[in-house]
């Protein structure tokens, strides 16, 4: 069975997130112990709340020196919701600028829709070589967010693959997810996603098996 921990670091669906990851076929531990969080399989990175406060609950179990050690040996991490968006540079919330991890660049900014959150069931618009969703095309995802990565400026060259962006829409284009080598995140929660949820991490753990 795939090992996953969920990082348990006082933030996030952690529970809903462990019991999807269950149903999609993998062996979850909730800790966050630096040691068995680096070892496992795949790490998964839940968040919940503004971007500040997730990244200081964060670095105060380490967090960040985990998701970036693993990451440096090619080992996966998936991130959901505030996970995705405290990849990036700068989360920027009620004038509030936070530095991020850096893991790709930009800033994430408020959406520029006329009714916020964004909640719901929604579309996506995936790469047809896409892993994650693989099987899920016109599949509907449940989004709960004000917040997004709106642009994507990292350049990627070879021999280095290029990454699958996968966009939705909700006032304007925003990344909805990301796969970038060991590093994936989705802006949606799976977990809240139904059957299409538990099937997008499936995939995920496929391809953990098969990196």
């Amino acid at each position: 069975m795939t090992s996953v921990v969920v990082l348990d670091y006082g933030t996030g669906n952690i529970h809903s997130a462990a019991k999807a990851l269950e149903q999609a076929g993998a062996d979850v531990t909730l800790t966050s112990d630096r040691k068995v969080a680096l070892e496992a399989d795949g790490l998964v990175v839940p968040g919940v709340g503004a971007f500040s406060a997730v990244m200081k609950s964060l670095k105060d179990v380490y967090g960040d020196e985990i998701i970036d050690r693993r990451l440096a040996g090619g080992r996966p991490v998936l991130g959901i919701c505030v996970g995705m968006q405290i990849m990036f540079e700068h989360g920027v919330e009620r004038g509030v600028d936070t530095e991020g991890l850096g893991e790709w660049p930009g800033t994430v900014t408020q959406l520029k829709a006329p009714v916020l959150p964004h909640m719901g069931w929604n579309t996506v618009e995936a790469p047809e070589d896409s892993v994650l969703f693989r099987g899920l095309a016109d599949e509907r995802f449940y989004f709960v967010h004000s917040y997004a990565a709106q642009e994507w400026t990292l350049d990627v060259q070879p021999p280095f693959p290029a990454p699958h962006l996968t966009w939705a829409d909700h006032g304007g284009r925003f990344l909805a997810a990301i796969e970038n080598g060991p590093l994936t995140a989705t802006q949606f929660h799976p977990e809240k996603s139904g059957e299409a949820g538990i099937r997008l991490l499936s995939n995920w753990l496929e391809s953990l098996r098969t990196s």
